[in-house]
């Protein structure tokens, strides 16, 4: 995992945000920081929005967001992931993200969300890779004839 050193990093603030909660919320979010850890170990962690715990690895993994009732892992391209075990379970009428809301009580099934953060980081690695422009081996109109 990269980031920066130092007390303001990313994964410092998301140890206090974790630490903060001190209830079930914190347990899970640690618990799914740790699977997504686990799943991939190029992970980098930051700290957007004022306060919420992003995952990346060449564009955003997931989002992992906390509520009263609820922890809310946001996947930024969720709607174009395969999810044959049908973790997504909110956000599902847009076109572009899924999430999965996690209760109390709840289970996680690690395997499963190990599966989409992997295809999440394979979706991220291949469109940034189609996306590089390729260099033109021609000069710009304005150098041609220009002597």
């Amino acid at each position: 995992m990269k980031e920066e050193p130092g007390e303001g990093c990313p994964s410092h603030l998301i140890d206090a945000r974790i630490a903060e909660l001190g209830d079930w919320r914190g347990e899970t979010l640690a618990r799914v920081r740790a699977l997504i850890r686990e799943t991939d170990p190029e992970v980098v962690e930051e700290w957007k929005w004022r306060g919420v715990p992003v995952w990346s690895h060449a564009g955003i993994i997931c989002t992992g967001e906390t509520y009263k009732a609820v922890v809310k892992l946001t996947f930024a391209k969720g709607a174009s992931l395969e999810d044959p075990s049908r973790l997504f379970n909110a956000s599902l009428e847009g076109n572009t993200r899924r999430a999965i809301d996690l209760h109390q009580g709840d289970t996680i099934d690690e395997a499963a969300l190990k599966a989409l953060v992997r295809a999440a980081v394979a979706l991220n690695t291949s469109a940034r890779a189609i996306a590089r422009p390729a260099r033109s081996r021609t000069r710009p109109k304005s150098a041609r004839g220009a002597s």
